[in-house]
């Protein structure tokens, strides 16, 4: 099957235009409808239908996706693993960052290792860390710089870098804002604003108020910490945020006999060479670690 055509598909497919197809793809258009037909005669399917102005994919389309999707996965893992015997770094570095770490751990290294790494192109996604997690599951990204789960998927490896505190807090005005310390049965008959259930964090929440055998009350979830931060500073409920999210317009909750972390690091696939635009990134890490 002509791989350069199975490009041109699942470029169609991603813009859903044979013109933006062709711009990606630097072609003219008529090129990539050559590639589409040559396609279509090899597997003997037509895969799109124009209605109007929208090109829609058949059910043999459909059904082509996963396969054309894997063989250009495993052409582009192919010319990694030869480009990384050339020891040169550049290319496509795709990484999953989570909002937390790419606003409070990396900016740092993103800045010198852009400085440093011109030839790199960085493909950035700045994603939740349970979808990162998946994604790099499903190859979709090299590395991702995640909250760590308890328990990996076995096709994963992981690597613990930072030890993240975690704190109860509530906005200056909260009628708990004035107590020096408080017991956790406490926060029960208070509204607490968390991420959503499936985060990882909430889950380490939840797992302490399930531990005591007592009940969370929560308002409506708020995926980014930085939107809990602000609804809890005035006077929403009260949160557990990482100890370097706090300034002064929160305060800190001394709960009795608590003390909550989690686990900050990367990590990516068991099966997949690491390119070495990825490895020179890990070393870029690893130096502004030392220096702090």
């Amino acid at each position: 099957m002509d791989t350069q055509a199975l490009m041109a598909f699942l470029a169609v497919v991603e813009t859903g235009s044979f013109s933006e197809a062709a711009h990606r793809l630097h072609l003219t258009q008529p090129a990539i409808s050559k590639r589409i037909r040559s396609l279509e005669n090899q597997v003997n399917a037509r895969l799109f239908d124009r209605v109007g102005r929208e090109v829609l994919l058949t059910e043999a389309g459909r059904a082509l996706i996963p396969s054309a999707e894997r063989i250009a996965q495993e052409i582009r893992e192919a010319r990694q693993i030869v480009g990384n015997l050339a020891h040169n770094v550049g290319g496509r570095l795709s990484m999953a960052i989570s909002h937390h770490i790419g606003l409070y751990r990396l900016p740092a290294t993103l800045k010198s290792f852009i400085s440093s790494h011109a030839d790199v192109e960085l493909d950035l996604h700045f994603l939740e860390s349970e979808r990162a997690y998946q994604s790099v599951i499903n190859r979709d990204i090299e590395l991702a710089f995640v909250t760590l789960p308890n328990h990996l998927d076995k096709v994963l490896v992981g690597e613990l870098i930072w030890h993240d505190s975690l704190v109860f807090v509530v906005g200056k005005d909260h009628m708990l804002a004035r107590k020096k310390s408080v017991r956790l049965n406490e926060l029960c008959y208070a509204n607490a604003l968390l991420p959503e259930l499936e985060t990882f964090t909430y889950q380490i929440v939840k797992a302490l108020f399930d531990q005591h055998k007592l009940p969370l009350r929560t308002s409506l979830p708020i995926n980014f910490l930085e939107t809990i931060k602000v609804m809890v500073s005035v006077g929403f409920g009260w949160s557990v945020l990482p100890r370097t999210m706090v300034d002064d317009s929160l305060v800190i909750l001394e709960v009795e006999n608590v003390a909550l972390s989690r686990k900050l690091g990367y990590i990516r696939h068991r099966n997949r060479t690491l390119s070495n635009a990825a490895q020179a990134f890990l070393t870029e890490l690893d130096r502004n670690l030392a220096k702090t």
